[in-house]
């Protein structure tokens, strides 16, 4: 008989409450600490939109690469990404900016703005000053630019508070840190307190083992599971093969059933080109997905698997959903969707999905590394078109052969 194992992970009063979408955990790096000097930031994107993909769009003034939901193509909220002055933005959702009013509906919109028309903090502080309030935003917003700039900016309806990572006093150890809660905020109203502790640990490890490197943090953070409070460690329940059963509480782990998709944007040095802005990203549900490198190429290409595939959605999330729907299983109940078996997804025999994935993503990252190193030595796209065709066509098969999804 299978045994079935429960994670007591969540206390019973907790089982009532409604997961807020908009729950994102989001890191910055300042160029001072990484081995190359290139500055980051992270968003692991939580929502109730979890069809997401990449877009190459036209702004008024700068044309950029844009993290959307599949259902907005036009379109109108932007939630991460970089443009051709080498400005990256993303953001997470700051319930405590505003005092008790509410969630707001600007964000987005805010982002998309942003990537439109700034080249620099600079430039963003000034769209920050000028824009009609109140501005319809409670955001922690993580900036970059090509000139080394990187910061936070904890935005509320009429004001916001510069958190820069490029000063020791703000930023002893070279990052910060936000999920749902601005530092500046009224903290009774504070959300995302587990996962904030959970990315600390996570960052201060990282930190102490000099992990604080874009391929690292893209493939790591999202892989991260253990709970900031319970300090129950999934990898430590694993069952021992993919046909046993152990459900598990995601209650309030970084990654979450509400989790749509990670962007890291990873800046460039003072001295090279913006065009050589790379946004790493892992589109869909990140224990069922890819991590790969996007570049803002003159052609506007990117792999078909991460944009819109002629329906409307990205092949990769899809194929990531439907993997997804292998581990949370349960229908009846209270709040289901905290509930998800961990045998189909890590199991100590290392057959379970996310186990072999990121044996995939080795090989993925790995060519994309060399494809992103060729565009910065030889400063055309050849290389960066050659590994989106590789790409599409590797993923594709790897799922298929692997998980019998396509």
């Amino acid at each position: 008989m299978k045994k079935i194992l429960i994670s007591l992970v969540v206390l019973a009063v907790m089982m009532t409450e409604v997961q807020p979408m908009m729950a994102c955990t989001s890191v910055i790096v300042s160029g001072r600490v990484t081995k190359d000097g290139r500055p980051m930031i992270f968003k692991h994107r939580d929502s109730g939109k979890v069809h997401n993909m990449m877009m190459v769009v036209q702004g008024q003034r700068y044309r950029y690469l844009g993290l959307v939901n599949a259902e907005d193509t036009t379109p109108v909220d932007v939630w991460g990404g970089h443009n051709e002055a080498g400005f990256g933005i993303i953001n997470t959702a700051a319930y405590n900016l505003n005092g008790d009013g509410g969630d707001t509906d600007g964000d987005g919109i805010f982002i998309r703005k942003a990537l439109e028309l700034c080249a620099s903090l600079e430039d963003f502080e000034r769209l920050l000053d000028t824009v009609k309030k109140p501005m319809d935003i409670n955001s922690n917003f993580a900036v970059l630019d090509a000139k080394g700039g990187c910061a936070y900016y904890e935005t509320g309806n009429y004001n916001y508070v510069k958190f820069d990572v490029n000063d020791p006093s703000v930023a002893p150890d070279g990052y910060l840190m936000r999920t749902n809660f601005g530092t500046t905020g009224n903290h009774k109203l504070d959300q995302g307190v587990e996962r904030y502790q959970a990315i600390t640990a996570f960052m201060a490890e990282a930190c102490k083992e000099g992990h604080l490197e874009h391929d690292y943090l893209i493939t790591h953070i999202s892989r991260y599971l253990k709970h900031g409070v319970t300090q129950l460690d999934m990898y430590d329940m694993m069952p021992e093969t993919e046909t046993d059963t152990c459900y598990v509480s995601f209650h309030d782990y970084i990654t979450r059933y509400s989790t749509a998709s990670v962007v890291l944007v990873q800046g460039v040095r003072p001295d090279e080109s913006p065009l050589n802005t790379i946004s790493w990203t892992i589109m869909g549900w990140p224990l069922t997905t890819i991590a790969m490198p996007l570049a803002l190429l003159p052609s506007g290409k990117l792999p078909t698997l991460v944009s819109n595939d002629g329906t409307g959605h990205s092949r990769l999330c899809e194929m990531g959903l439907q993997l997804k729907s292998r581990v949370f299983t349960l229908k009846k109940g209270n709040n289901t969707a905290f509930y998800g078996n961990l045998a189909p997804l890590i199991n100590k025999k290392g057959t379970g999905v996310l186990q072999q994935l990121l044996l995939v993503e080795e090989d993925v990252m790995r060519h994309g590394e060399e494809a992103v190193a060729s565009l910065r030595k030889a400063k055309e796209p050849k290389a960066m078109e050659a590994y989106y065709d590789w790409v599409d066509d590797f993923i594709t098969e790897q799922y298929k052969s692997k998980f019998g999804v396509e």
